[in-house]
């Protein structure tokens, strides 16, 4: 991914690294990491290569909030897409279509070029993740799928910038702990790359079952207006950021300034979990991660998750992944 970016000045700076075709194709797994410094903003980027894959995530902090973006030339791909932290919009002067970029959302995107403008909110960080499957490629692998599928693998069989969805999904934590395990790997060699292919495929899985369910979704909205689901979304990081001495559902209602009832359906809604539900499975893939960490012992993790005890901990963890925290490191 070469991105082209101009400043206020009109001067141009290139921000990623071109993968070539015979690099985007070949078997072994190719990486770079690479940190951008530039007079608009700062940046931490980290590209993936292999077998028809493009893997590529980062960090960026934007000092200026409108930006000049082009990109041409580049493999020809579909972009499974992940906001992780920060928002902003993305219009593309070649197709005349605008792209809402929001925390914790996803989407599936296919467009060639890109020739627009970029809005970012300033000072706080952009965390992104994208998994890119060669056309051709995922073509092949969603020609025997559902109608929202084939459909839309139809749309970029004919070259058309088009999303499966006009509206974003919130990402789930099973897309989290996929992209953690990606973001992590520790793997060298031919099972990294074996390692690495399962894991992009899951979260394309993970991805058309999400938007599936949502097509098919035919009951009445607990959430009449987009601000009642920007409330959602702000109980959820509130709920987060306290997971360890969470809120009641009054104390969380009254924090996001929605009532207890649309807290309840509209979170259900949105996340197709419970409040409580979702914090407990949160903590619980948060184990999972902190397990891989030797330096930490079993207790330690229990009582920085707020586990009342280890006892609690360890069932908790045996109910949800069928093997206690123990053997699970």
């Amino acid at each position: 991914m070469a991105l082209n970016i101009y400043d206020s000045d009109d001067k141009y700076y290139v921000v990623g690294s071109k993968f070539d075709i015979v690099q985007f194709n070949q078997p072994l797994v190719t990486e770079r990491r690479d940190k951008y410094s530039f007079p608009f903003g700062d940046a931490e980027i980290v590209q993936i290569a292999f077998s028809g894959i493009y893997i590529v995530y980062g960090d960026m902090v934007v000092k200026q909030s409108r930006l000049r973006i082009k990109a041409f030339d580049e493999p020809d791909v579909v972009e499974l897409h992940f906001a992780l932290t920060g928002g902003g919009i993305m219009e593309n002067y070649l197709t005349n279509k605008r792209l809402d970029i929001k925390a914790n959302q996803h989407n599936i995107i296919y467009s060639p070029d890109f020739d627009g403008m970029a809005e970012f909110d300033t000072g706080g960080p952009h965390k992104f993740f994208e998994v890119n499957f060669e056309r051709s490629r995922f073509i092949d692998l969603t020609s025997e799928s559902s109608i929202l599928l084939k459909n839309f693998a139809e749309n970029i069989m004919n070259s058309r910038s088009v999303e499966i969805s006009s509206e974003n999904l919130p990402i789930t934590l099973a897309m989290h702990s996929c992209i953690n395990d990606i973001m992590n790997c520790h793997f060298t060699g031919g099972l990294k790359l074996l390692f690495l292919q399962s894991k992009c495929l899951e979260l394309l899985a993970l991805q058309a079952q999400a938007f599936e369910e949502a097509a098919k979704k035919t009951e009445k909205p607990a959430l009449k207006s987009a601000y009642d689901k920007e409330r959602i979304y702000y109980a959820r990081e509130y709920l987060l950021a306290n997971a360890n001495h969470p809120p009641s559902l009054t104390e969380l209602a009254k924090t996001a300034g929605i009532n207890e009832f649309k807290l309840k359906h509209g979170f259900k809604e949105v996340f197709k979990n419970t409040v409580f539900g979702y914090l407990s499975d949160y903590k619980l893939m948060k184990a999972k991660e902190l397990l891989a960490d030797s330096s930490k012992d079993i207790k330690h993790i229990s009582d920085e998750l707020g586990y009342s005890s280890v006892q609690h901990f360890s069932n908790a963890f045996s109910k949800k992944f069928g093997i206690s925290p123990g053997k699970a490191r």
